[in-house]
């Protein structure tokens, strides 16, 4: 039976600002538990306030956990439903549809929101194992399903957490919506968050709400009554980061001396704009390579490696379909003899993995090589070592330091924006792409790093006539 007490005390209603304009609020305390419930009008919140006030006077028992009297609480189905529980069934429901990525994407948004929604006055000393709790237990259910009770050294942590969340209906408060759209927008050391982790948070919180509502379990959504100033999201690439010609063959020979088994893989992000995920499936299957002249690629989807705690079959990574198409649809993509010439080397000197997958995992942790036959796609930690390295190699202290080719689907802005400087329409480049015609104009600057002289010069010319140099 759920502890009762009778130390209680009702505050008085109080109003506070919404969109829609006053909203109502009865707070009380239990123990030292502290309570809220928000109304749409004065009547309501008066009419639980003065349930409230009578079952005090009677002597009436309050339970500790919820802040309810006996008398209310034997009304209805069962306790208040916490944030945290609600947040669980959330992620039960949006499991089963949801690709493994996206799925750890909103696990990761409902940590920082259920961190952020407990008591005021409650802290939990060991934070990181908090979020490990969170994440690993909480909101991926397989491993709820596995274990019904939490692991031994996540239950303190679980326990903390179901007591000390607040009431799912706590945010209908705009002030304790505010500490999770607050926490949203910061990392751990208090920095502001980038705006595209912000998205993705917040698009966690929302839907967890918008389930609240279809289920009953709101009145509605309380996201729409808290005015919060959103960032802009900036979808403009940083010119800064697009390597030109001369740079990318340097940094494309930097990762031939270094790791010449990623050569060509390298090579097709920046010859045909090939996303990472995209040329980590890449089969010879996909690669008519002709003997001289432009070849093609056939694009049929992508690998994703999540992790094991976020797939279906717990394997690291599945395969999915090309981004904005159907499952079963391809996309063509023009191969230039650069990376033809690249493409057939790589063959004739690695051969293929399992399947024919050009690109598979043939370094292992440690540096050493891994023994054939080589199954699953290369890993993107060694993608990103090698990356580091040819960037080293090629590029001068300054430009290491710079965002320039920061990271390797910066080979893939390069190529689209000199595809775009070539001339070609827009619309056939966002085909090649992958993208709308309009994602294409927002996303991708139209000049290189190194044209800004040109177009200078051209200005110069036009104003004041050719120079006599």
């Amino acid at each position: 039976m759920s502890a009762t007490s009778f130390d209680v005390r009702i505050w008085k209603t109080e109003t506070y600002a919404r969109k829609s304009g006053k909203g109502y609020r009865v707070p009380w305390r239990v123990e030292t538990k502290r309570f809220s419930r928000a109304f749409q009008t004065a009547s309501l919140a008066e009419s639980f306030r003065a349930s409230l006030v009578t079952a005090a006077r009677k002597g009436e028992a309050f339970i500790v956990e919820s802040g309810v009297p006996l008398s209310m609480a034997s009304q209805t189905a069962g306790p208040p439903l916490t944030w945290f529980e609600h947040a669980m069934d959330f992620m039960d429901a949006k499991w089963p549809d949801a690709a493994p990525k996206h799925r750890k994407s909103t696990a990761n948004g409902l940590v920082t929101v259920t961190v952020a929604l407990v008591r005021s006055d409650a802290e939990f000393s060991e934070a990181a194992l908090l979020r490990k709790a969170l994440r690993g237990w909480a909101f991926n259910p397989p491993a709820r399903r596995r274990s019904p009770d939490p692991p031994e050294h996540l239950a303190d942590a679980i326990e903390w957490i179901r007591r000390e969340s607040l009431l799912l209906n706590d945010l209908a408060d705009p002030d304790v919506l505010r500490r999770a759209l607050t926490a949203i927008g910061r990392k751990l050391d208090g920095t502001v968050a980038a705006t595209s982790t912000i998205a993705v948070k917040r698009a966690a919180l929302s839907g967890a709400l918008v389930l609240a509502v279809e289920q009953g379990r709101l009145p509605g959504n309380p996201l729409k009554q808290v005015k919060t100033k959103r960032q802009r999201q900036v979808t403009a690439i940083d010119v800064r980061s697009v390597a030109n010609p001369q740079q990318a063959t340097d940094l494309l020979d930097a990762v031939k001396h270094i790791e010449p088994s990623l050569y060509a893989y390298f090579a097709c992000m920046y010859f045909a704009a090939l996303r990472p995920a995209e040329a980590r499936l890449l089969h010879d299957r996909d690669c008519m390579l002709p003997d001289s002249g432009w070849g093609q690629l056939v694009l049929a989807g992508s690998y994703q490696d999540p992790g094991s705690a976020w797939t279906d079959d717990g394997q690291p990574g599945e395969i999915r379909g090309l981004k904005h198409r159907n499952t079963k649809e391809t996309r063509p993509v023009p191969a230039d003899p650069q990376l033809v010439g690249a493409l057939r080397w790589h063959i004739d000197r690695f051969g293929v993995g399992a399947g024919g997958l050009l690109f598979p995992t043939r370094i292992g942790r440690f540096g050493r090589p891994v023994s054939p036959p080589f199954g699953n796609p290369v890993s993107m930690k060694t993608v990103y070592r090698v990356w580091a390295a040819a960037r080293s190699n090629a590029l001068t202290e300054q430009q290491v330091a710079s965002p320039l080719a920061a990271r390797p689907y910066d080979l893939r802005h390069a190529c689209v924006s000199t595809w775009l400087e070539a001339g070609v329409p827009s619309a056939r480049v966002a085909a090649w792409a992958g993208h709308s015609v309009a994602v294409l104009h927002r996303v991708y600057a139209h000049c290189l790093d190194g044209r800004e002289d040109e177009a200078r010069r051209r200005v110069d010319v036009f104003r004041n006539g050719p120079s006599d140099a």
